[in-house]
């Protein structure tokens, strides 16, 4: 590799900057009042989602309206009481506490406590585990 000199960078600074924010609006804001103090006449219009993240509100008003008109009260699906009964039963003959349960499903205590009280919304996964750190089966037929 005869005549090939040393290998050098140019490290020149490069300098970024950002505009200033809402330049054109000041502006613009400029001009207007500069025609008001000639006496001009202006008319300003009010854009109904200016500088907002909002949806257009025709999508709105779409859903409120399906809202308003629906009459089935809706909820979600509870933990039924022999679910409830039968968690709490085979959890005392295996004699635990519910945050030791918890503990051998890795799930928080809470959980246990809410299902046992009928406040949570059923998941199969969980009660699978349960029904794996108990020994008996939860759910199907008995």
């Amino acid at each position: 590799m005869a005549g090939v000199g040393p290998i050098t960078q140019d490290w020149e600074p490069v300098v970024i900057r950002k505009k200033a924010p809402n330049a054109a609006a000041k502006k613009d804001e400029k001009v207007v009042n500069a025609a008001r103090r000639a006496g001009a006449e202006i008319e300003t219009i009010k854009k109904p989602n200016a500088a907002s993240n909002k949806a257009a509100s025709s999508s709105t008003s779409l859903n409120t309206k399906k809202l308003d008109e629906e009459t089935e009260n809706l909820a979600h699906d509870r933990v039924p009481t022999e679910l409830k009964k039968a968690i709490m039963q085979a959890r005392m003959d295996k004699k635990l506490t519910q945050a030791q349960l918890a503990q051998t499903i890795n799930e928080k205590p809470q959980i246990i406590q809410e299902y046992e009280s009928g406040k949570a919304i059923p998941n199969q996964q969980i009660i699978g585990k349960l029904e794996r750190a108990l020994g008996c089966k939860l759910r199907g037929k008995k």
